[in-house]
């Protein structure tokens, strides 16, 4: 008889700013992928579209999901206190480019270093 492996209590959730309300906005599909993806930070799990953003000095995470109407991002940062603190919630307008718009980046900067205010840090 196998043992389950041991549920990982999962952390949690911090919603900052207005993060939340943007993401109920999304499309369905794009929040339930999102969401999982969410959801697998908080069990110390890694989505599969999850990556580094760079550019901080901690470990912020972004993860994306693709739909008709365009890109969605989530961007969170799992090593600043005890939850996972979701920065920004946003749609990536640009048809072309890689590169997240800099207004995006001063936003997350800025949440970062409410998220390290709030933990404590």
């Amino acid at each position: 008889m196998t043992v389950p492996e041991e549920v990982k209590k999962p952390r949690g959730l911090i919603w900052l700013v207005d993060t939340l309300e943007r993401m109920t906005g999304f499309p369905r599909a794009v929040r339930h992928k999102l969401g999982f993806a969410l959801y697998q930070a908080q069990i110390g799990q890694r989505h599969e579209s999850a990556k580094i953003l760079r550019g901080f000095d901690e470990a912020v995470w972004q993860v994306r999901a693709d739909n008709p109407s365009g890109t969605f991002r989530a961007v969170y940062v799992t090593e600043v206190g005890d939850a996972i603190y979701v920065l920004h919630t946003f749609q990536k307008k640009a048809t072309s480019g890689i590169a997240t718009r800099q207004r995006e980046l001063d936003l997350i900067r800025q949440r970062l270093r409410l998220a390290r205010k709030l933990a404590g840090k």
